[in-house]
């Protein structure tokens, strides 16, 4: 659905195409990188490790199923023709061919998320107040659902006008240019998202003067990272993970820390965190995942335009489908792109996944906080596996794992770190 596209282009802001750096190999031969290891990642065991496996696990199926579910309501409306009489609603309020697309999309967008509800309610909802990992209740939760509700409602008409403006005037050649229109849209987002569009969620605060601003002001000038505003998120009222970004471009580029980070963890830590950040932005990784991003999308409408004129000619005139150009046609549109993103999820994961990686060398390089980095994934261990195998991490992890972060830390440590001490951590405290 064009909905599943606009969360992957929110998802993937966070993620770019990778670089490669290495570490330095030479290490203190009295220090053991795998015993140093092994002594974070078995704080973890017993029952929580058993429930940070069961979350993660799950997600699979979660991936599958939600596929489905978008599939199975995109099919619903197209057969039920309930595409047709959008279509016809539309083109009753207006003769404009330009605007129709864009009123289509009101009932469209609002039929989608009331026949996907209970899915949602389950999976953002039940399933993780049964892990405990959100702090609001149904109340808080159901109203920022319907703040996304009407962002989309907003976004949507203005997308799909644009799409279906370019097919009308290019019919053979608007995937490419369809392309181009979803690569405008996110250089917007990524401009307005951070000073419109977050703050809808949280309150943002200018962090206070102290310490641990004077660190990060002075770890984002070593990049020539522009620090003028630091702020503070009050993510706890949602849930208590640990995260932070650097965020916007040009005039709207701010750091963002959550107030989970500042209370849960200590300062070698909040200095991991903000080096890996520091690091997406030095590394380039926004911009080239808008351009990763346009090559994925042009690759799916691609598969679109060849799929959908054969499928409107077989079945349009039992789903009211009259051409590809009428907006009847969303629903099969993004019918086939959620099959095609489904499919296309090993190899993103994998993208976003070694870019992560290159960011926390970069943060390990930065910060010198390898004991810090360590701790923060562990932490992080509480809704993500530990300690996947080699190919489950490779097709289902978006991240390196937790125990692939912590060996990372400490073979840092053996080569950048003048006589290294094994550490015995302890049982991270419970928040």
């Amino acid at each position: 659905m064009f909905r599943i596209l606009m969360l992957f282009i929110a998802a993937i802001l966070i993620a770019g195409l990778p670089t490669e750096s290495l570490f330095a190999q030479a290490g203190a031969s009295d220090f053991d990188v795998e015993q140093a290891s092994r002594a974070y990642i078995d704080t973890l065991q017993g029952a929580e490790l058993e429930k940070s496996n069961q979350y993660f696990q799950g997600g699979y199926w979660l991936i599958l199923w939600a596929a489905l579910v978008g599939i199975l309501v995109d099919f619903l409306i197209l057969q039920s023709r309930l595409s047709a009489r959008f279509r016809d609603w539309a083109e009753r309020v207006t003769s404009r061919k330009w605007l129709q697309p864009g009123l289509y999309t009101l009932p469209y967008v609002i039929a989608g998320f009331l026949l996907t509800l209970p899915w949602t309610i389950y999976t953002g909802f039940f399933r993780e107040r049964q892990y405990g990992l959100i702090s609001q209740n149904f109340g808080g939760w159901f109203g920022e659902q319907m703040i996304g509700l009407i962002i989309s409602l907003v976004i949507f008409p203005l997308l799909i006008m644009a799409i279906f403006a370019v097919i009308r005037r290019a019919p053979k050649t608007w995937w490419i240019w369809g392309t181009g229109v979803i690569s405008i849209f996110l250089f917007i987002g990524l401009l307005l998202g951070p000073v419109f569009i977050a703050p809808l969620f949280n309150d943002y605060e200018q962090m206070a003067k102290g310490p641990m601003r004077d660190q990060i002001v002075a770890m984002a000038a070593e990049y020539d990272i522009p620090a003028d505003n630091i702020y503070v998120f009050d993510q706890s009222k949602q849930h208590k993970r640990i995260s932070a970004n650097v965020s916007g471009i040009g005039p709207t580029i701010r750091i963002s820390l959550n107030d989970n980070l500042l209370e849960r963890t200590d300062p070698a830590e909040v200095a991991a965190v903000m080096g890996h950040e520091l690091g997406h932005y030095v590394l380039g990784h926004t911009w080239r995942a808008v351009l990763i991003l346009a090559l994925i999308v042009a690759v799916g409408l691609f598969i679109v335009a060849r799929l959908s004129p054969r499928l409107v000619e077989r079945h349009g005139e039992k789903w009211g489908i009259r051409s590809i150009s009428d907006p009847a046609v969303i629903p099969l549109l993004s019918l086939i792109l959620t099959v095609y993103f489904f499919a296309a999820t090993p190899a993103i994961n994998g993208m976003i996944r070694i870019n992560e990686s290159d960011a926390d060398r970069f943060g390990l390089d930065s910060a010198r906080e390898p004991d810090g980095f360590a701790k923060v994934a562990m932490r992080l261990s509480e809704y993500r596996k530990i300690e996947p195998g080699p190919v489950e991490e490779m097709l289902f992890f978006d991240h390196p794992s937790g125990a692939t972060r912590v060996r990372m830390s400490m073979q840092w440590k053996a080569g950048h770190v003048k006589n290294p001490l094994m550490l015995n951590p302890g049982k991270l405290e419970k928040e």
